[in-house]
């Protein structure tokens, strides 16, 4: 949680340890998110990955989120795998983010940006509105704090939509945030 975040990003919750490239959010080496990343900031998609380690370069990482104000976070803070995967469609959330408390500490937050379908529908139930769309935004409101809720594709590579598509879809909301 970088100083004066102005943006939080929240997934689901990580894929079991053994397909991680590094011990941070999006941590799965075919995952794009720092892909996604790397496009929109640098117009690199491999611009967080080092060859040498094969894996992603972290330091590089949490330095572009602490220059850009962006936060990660989960929405669920503890889940039960109902199969052998890191797959939303098979993860049962069992406690979820507290969001209004961390909204509450981190007053500075004007922009949610949920990474697929689970994240994006346990937000919008805290919030009382109904879920956007893909590449959408919508306002709200918890616990007193507004903020405006972007519901983007999963950086998942099971997700079917070419990498240049979903970074033009996280850019949009980045170019907004900027805008203000």
């Amino acid at each position: 949680m970088p100083p004066q975040a102005r943006i939080l990003m929240l997934g689901t919750f990580p894929p079991k340890r053994e397909r991680w490239a590094m011990e941070f959010y999006y941590p799965n080496r075919i995952n794009d998110m720092w892909r996604i990343m790397g496009l929109i900031f640098h117009g690199d998609k491999n611009h967080f990955w080092d060859d040498g380690r094969g894996g992603f370069d972290l330091p590089r990482i949490q330095q572009l989120l602490t220059d850009k104000r962006i936060a990660l976070w989960d929405t669920a803070m503890a889940v039960r795998r109902l199969r052998d995967n890191a797959s939303d469609k098979f993860l049962e959330i069992v406690e979820e983010i507290d969001l209004a408390t961390l909204l509450r500490e981190n007053p500075t937050i004007t922009t949610v940006i949920t990474a697929g379908e689970k994240a994006t529908s346990v937000v919008a139930r805290q919030a009382g509105v109904d879920t956007p769309a893909v590449g959408q935004g919508t306002p709200c409101c918890v616990g007193g704090h507004q903020f405006t809720l972007w519901r983007m594709p999963s950086s998942s590579r099971a997700y079917p939509l070419a990498l240049e598509k979903k970074a033009q879809a996280y850019a949009k909301v980045f170019n907004c945030v900027n805008e203000t």
